[in-house]
């Protein structure tokens, strides 16, 4: 039986890779059923077929888009996933590269319940826009 530190180390890792697999619902099944992410701040996305569709977004802005895990932490039911995304925008070409991470607390089956997600917008913005 894998340990619990094993089982995180490997949800990061599968989270990265669902990521990168352009598949939404893959994204999406990470989360509990009413499970949600907040972004900057901005509104809740509740639910995993709002978050399908918030993936569905960011695979329509980077079709090429690739997602590493660069870190993760954890403390009992809380995690932080240090995160790097990497892609071309697909309206302007340029190549972005942004940093961030998300803030998990997770169901007892290990389903991400709520993420804070956090990165910054205005550097995330400046390369699309090729500045």
């Amino acid at each position: 039986m894998a340990s619990f530190r094993d089982m995180l180390n490997n949800l990061a890792r599968d989270y990265a890779i669902a990521w990168s697999s352009g598949d939404p619902n893959a994204v999406a099944n990470f989360f509990a059923p009413d499970g949600q992410i907040t972004i900057n701040r901005g509104e809740p996305i509740v639910g995993r077929a709002a978050v399908a569709e918030m993936a569905r977004g960011f695979y329509a802005d980077f079709p090429d888009l690739e997602v590493r895990c660069d870190m993760l932490r954890w403390a009992g039911s809380h995690a932080i996933f240090v995160w790097t995304l990497e892609g071309h925008h697909s309206e302007t070409g340029n190549h972005v590269v942004t940093r961030g991470w998300e803030e998990w607390e997770l169901t007892a089956d290990n389903k991400v319940q709520t993420s804070l997600g956090w990165f910054d917008a205005d550097d995330y913005q400046r390369q699309i826009d090729g500045q």
